[in-house]
């Protein structure tokens, strides 16, 4: 599709990451970050997932258009089988099916280390604004994940409050 490849990201490519993922930083309310990391610790953010779950990106034309990866969701035993997932593509490249690639790549290898549960994270508002659109709520449905939770105003950025909506696919 697109001729898009899958890799395994390296810390190498923490540069690229960093810009994909400052544009929702800066611009908007998909992540509650307010500060952009810099390439070290984003790096080391890599190396630290990278030691226990995937952590993928895709490519168009040998460019880093996005990236995927999954974390603990929590350290207790019995969660060992449920992670987070975390997605994001280069405001220039959505829609455009690489988002659906990176999340099946990353569920084939989360299916081989015996992960069942999936859990993402969506920051939402009821009306959509400058800064937060429906967007990932949508893409994570048609992904086949449910949404499970929603808490209300959980997040402030840019002034005002965001709700976070969570989902979840078995796999």
């Amino acid at each position: 599709m697109n001729d898009y490849v899958i890799r395994e990201a390296n810390v190498e490519d923490a540069e690229r990451l960093v810009e994909i993922y400052s544009y929702y930083i800066t611009n908007t309310a998909v992540s509650f970050e307010y500060d952009v990391p810099g390439v070290e610790e984003f790096a080391e953010r890599i190396r630290k997932i990278k030691n226990k779950y995937p952590y993928l990106v895709c490519l168009k034309d040998d460019r880093i258009i996005g990236y995927v990866y999954a974390g603990t969701y929590s350290s207790r035993q019995a969660y060992a089988w449920t992670v987070t997932t975390s997605i994001y593509i280069d405001k220039d490249y959505r829609r455009n099916g690489a988002g659906s690639l990176l999340y099946k790549a990353l569920e084939e290898e989360l299916k081989k280390q015996g992960i069942k549960n999936l859990l993402a994270g969506a920051a939402y508002i009821e009306k959509e604004d400058e800064y937060l659109t429906h967007d990932s709520c949508r893409f994570h449905l048609k992904e086949g994940y449910v949404e499970v939770a929603h808490m209300k105003s959980v997040g402030k950025k840019f002034d005002r409050w965001y709700d976070l909506k969570w989902y979840q696919k078995i796999i």
